[in-house]
């Protein structure tokens, strides 16, 4: 019996880098509310807000970002960093 752990089981986490139209990071910040999404912030610099995601698989997480992110009317660019480190 192996002690490691099964990696299949693990959430995939994503980090969404969204450009926003101006003044509109506020209204993306709000999509807290939609399942997997477990933080979001507007920042400062080159991107408006930075969306953190967890979804059971890639089918998941693609619906997350295409369907609730990208097909925002304020949304303009996003870049998606699938994270490769799930702490324990």
């Amino acid at each position: 019996m192996s002690k490691r752990k099964d990696l299949r089981r693990k959430a995939i986490r994503a980090f969404v880098l969204l450009t926003m139209k101006p003044g509109t990071s506020e209204e993306i910040v709000r999509s807290r509310r939609i399942k997997g999404v477990k933080m979001a912030n507007s920042v400062l610099g080159r991107y408006d807000a930075v969306v953190i995601i967890e979804a059971k698989g890639l089918n998941d997480l693609k619906k997350i970002i295409y369907e609730m992110i990208e097909q925002h009317p304020n949304v303009v660019h996003t870049e998606t960093l699938i994270s490769i480190f799930y702490p324990p």
